[in-house]
C-alpha cells in the first residue's frame, strides 16, 4: 500500500510527474510531426501520452482501423490456406487485397487528421485586433474546422464499412479465427465511435448551421450502423464458436 494520502494527485512538474517524495517518473522523448505509418508503437504511444495536442482521439480512431482492416486481411489468408474452404478462395483473396489498400488509407487519414488539428490551433492563434483580422481569423478558422470534422468523417464512413466486412470474414472464413475477426469489428467498431466524437466536437463551432446538420446526421447515422453491425458480429461469432 502506498504511503500517500488517499485523494491526493500527483503533481507534475517541469522533470515529470511526481509523487511529491523524491521519486519522479520522466515524460517520454516526443519525436514530432513523423509520419504515424513510421512508428514503432511504442513511439507512438508515447506521443499519444504526451501534453501534445496531437495526435489524439482522431489520429487513435485511424490507427485502431487500421488494425482492424489488417486482422481482417490476417483472417482471409488463415482462410485461404485452410483445406475445404475452396470456393471462397477468391472472395478472400479480394477482401485480403482491398483490406490491406484499407489499412494504408487509413493510416494516411490519421496523419491528416493530426494535422488538421494542428491547423485549427494556428488559426485560434490569428491576430483579430482589426476587423480585416478577425474576418480572416473567421474565414480561417471555419475552414479549418471543417477539414477536422471531415476527415475523421472518412475514417468512421470506412470503419464502419471494414465492420461489415469483418462480419463477412467472421460467416465465410477459417472458423479457428473467428476471434481475430471479431476483434477487429471490436476495434473498427471503436475507431468509429472515436472518429465521430471528433466530427461532433468540431462541428459545434461551425457558423453554418447547414452544413452542421449535415455532418450530425451523418454521423448519427454511421453511429447506429456501428452499432447494428456489431451486435450482428457477436451473433455471428457465437454461431461459428459453437457450430
Amino acid at each position: 500500500m502506498s504511503d500517500m494520502d488517499e485523494g491526493t494527485p500527483p503533481e507534475r512538474s517541469s522533470a515529470g510527474w511526481t509523487t511529491g517524495k523524491s521519486v519522479a517518473i520522466p515524460q517520454p522523448a516526443i519525436t514530432v510531426d513523423m509520419p504515424l505509418g513510421g512508428q514503432r508503437i511504442q513511439r507512438f504511444l508515447d506521443e499519444l501520452g504526451s501534453d501534445a495536442p496531437t495526435p489524439g482521439g482522431g489520429a487513435w480512431a485511424g490507427i485502431s482501423a487500421a488494425a482492424g482492416a489488417a486482422l481482417i486481411v490476417m483472417v482471409a489468408r488463415l482462410t485461404l490456406k485452410k483445406k475445404g474452404f475452396e470456393d471462397v478462395a477468391g472472395r478472400m483473396a479480394a477482401m485480403a487485397e482491398e483490406c490491406d489498400e484499407e489499412r494504408h488509407i487509413l493510416l494516411g487519414l490519421a496523419d491528416r487528421d493530426a494535422a488538421a488539428y494542428r491547423d485549427v490551433m494556428a488559426a485560434y492563434k490569428l491576430p483579430k485586433e482589426t476587423a480585416e483580422e478577425q474576418q480572416v481569423r473567421t474565414y480561417t478558422l471555419q475552414h479549418a474546422l471543417e477539414n477536422a470534422a471531415d476527415v475523421p468523417l472518412e475514417i468512421a464512413r470506412r470503419s464502419v464499412y471494414l465492420m461489415g466486412l469483418a462480419e463477412e470474414a467472421i460467416t465465410s472464413g477459417n472458423p479457428n479465427a473467428a476471434s481475430d475477426a471479431y476483434s477487429a469489428a471490436a476495434a473498427l467498431h471503436a475507431a468509429a465511435l472515436s472518429a465521430l466524437a471528433n466530427v461532433d466536437i468540431n462541428a459545434i463551432t461551425f457558423i453554418d448551421k447547414t452544413r452542421q446538420r449535415e455532418l450530425s446526421d451523418s454521423a448519427s447515422s454511421l453511429r447506429n450502423r456501428a452499432q447494428s453491425i456489431l451486435r450482428d458480429v457477436g451473433e455471428a461469432f457465437v454461431i461459428a464458436v459453437h457450430t
